[in-house]
């Protein structure tokens, strides 16, 4: 073995191809096909690999389902073979794949930089495994026969310049990682990695009715990916006492009075950067009545900007407003345009609560009736994608049985105008899907204002 040792170090003194030693079959570890099935694991089933430095062809044997392989190594495995000599300039040119593979290969490359520059121009995913310094700093690299030397940090620079950014790394043992490295978009500006932003949505989401528990899922759907999101409650008050970089008030329901009337929400919109309301108005004397006249527009008065349910909320709260912008009520995203297939009547009461019953199961249930009557205003929504006559009853939660005026601002908002109380009317399907459209067009442009708000 001394011989060999010094054979090997020899060779990378001249920074030479080992061709003697990957000639004999017997130099291929049966550990390496440990290697090889942790790299199948990175590749997708059904697609193509190119296989540098191929060896044993270990990972023919464990790729996914459906995969077509293509081996390349210094010398012929079998008659599929593409032979070549990385370190003589020569690349497999010409080879299509899904995937490329170099498992122990990188370390006998005397010219690392210039082959990944070769296998990035193919505009693939790369796998491929490294001994890197980090894990033996005190091994005899020389004789294992390799040329060069990357600890974590200087692996990565290389890869970088040579257009490769890293989506994954594993252990493979206490000598080797392995790694899928994806082509990174040339056109990226470089970009440190930044923390995800905070955002903190503030609502009733808690509560047991349809509307709310629905609203929380659509606006879920409005935040960008990377972001992370906290839900608290008004009641009882959750919010944390953390830092958070955007606050959304509201999914989409109406705003009480005396939610209004907290000190502690108005000292949230004071603190946070940038807040949007996502919320519709109800019972709407009591803003004016039940609590300081002046709490709710200075409350809108402070939103970066206050996304309104209906229209007929901006004129009650918002005329003049230049950060106000109609909505419309974003929960009819949900409900897609259907024929019911019931010829029945369904009767939605006013103490409705739909928390242990799935809201697919709900919405199913409502679109399948041909009428509909509703004393909650989200059902009624649902309803007016399918039945073909609705009716209504009003909210009336209010001390003085004052009516909440959201029917009213509802209809107004779809048809144009309103319809008598507990009176089935013909539902106009135009109407409905131009309202959809709309709503719909609305929430592009919200989704887009809190991409920017959290750029």
């Amino acid at each position: 073995m001394t011989n060999e040792v010094e054979r090997r170090k020899a060779l990378v003194a001249e920074q030479a191809t080992d061709l003697e030693r990957w000639s004999r079959r017997e130099s291929f570890a049966p550990q390496w096909a440990h290697r090889a099935s942790l790299a199948a694991q990175m590749v997708p089933a059904y697609s193509s690999v190119l296989d540098i430095g191929a060896g044993a062809m270990d990972l023919e044997k464990v790729l996914p389902s459906g995969c077509r392989y293509q081996p390349c190594d210094l010398v012929s495995r079998d008659d599929r073979t593409i032979v070549c000599d990385l370190n003589k300039g020569e690349f497999p040119q010409g080879a299509q794949a899904d995937t490329v593979t170099m498992l122990g290969v990188l370390e006998y490359i005397r010219e690392p930089l210039e082959v990944l520059r070769k296998v990035r121009a193919l505009d693939r995913p790369l796998v491929c495994s490294y001994s890197i310094t980090d894990r033996r700093p005190d091994l005899d690299r020389g004789a294992q026969g390799w040329i060069n030397n990357f600890d974590f940090t200087s692996l990565q620079r290389l890869m970088k310049q040579a257009g490769f950014v890293l989506q994954h790394r594993q252990t493979i043992d206490n000598l080797q990682d392995i790694f899928k490295w994806l082509p990174d978009d040339v056109s990226r500006p470089d970009s440190k990695p930044t923390a995800p932003k905070k955002v903190l949505v503030l609502s009733y989401y808690n509560d047991p009715n349809f509307g709310d528990r629905l609203g929380y899922h659509l606006i879920n759907s409005l935040v960008p990916a990377e972001a992370v999101v906290t839900h608290a409650s008004i009641r009882p008050w959750t919010v944390p006492d953390e830092h958070f970089d955007l606050f959304i008030l509201g999914i989409g329901n109406s705003l009480n009075a005396a939610t209004v009337a907290r000190p502690e929400l108005h000292r949230l919109v004071e603190t946070i950067p940038h807040t949007l309301g996502i919320f519709g108005t109800q019972y709407r004397d009591q803003y004016q009545q039940l609590i300081d006249p002046k709490l709710l527009p200075s409350l809108l008065g402070n939103l970066t900007t206050w996304w309104a349910r209906y229209e007929e909320d901006i004129n009650a709260f918002g005329a003049g407003r230049s950060n106000v912008c109609h909505l419309g009520d974003i929960l009819i995203s949900a409900f897609p345009n259907t024929i019911p297939t019931l010829d029945k009547t369904l009767v939605i009461p006013a103490d409705i609560r739909s928390k242990e019953v799935p809201l697919d199961r709900i919405i199913q249930q409502i679109q399948s009736y041909r009428r509909v009557s509703s004393a909650r205003i989200h059902p009624m929504l649902c309803a007016l994608t399918s039945a073909e006559e609705v009716a209504y009853q009003e909210q009336k939660e209010d001390p003085n049985q004052k009516t909440s005026g959201k029917f009213r601002s509802q209809l107004y908002d779809i048809f144009g105008r309103s319809f008598a109380e507990d009176k089935y009317f013909t539902v106009d399907r135009d109407a409905v899907i131009r309202y959809k459209t709309m709503v719909e067009a609305n929430m592009v442009d919200l989704r887009a204002q809190i991409v920017r708000l959290l750029s």
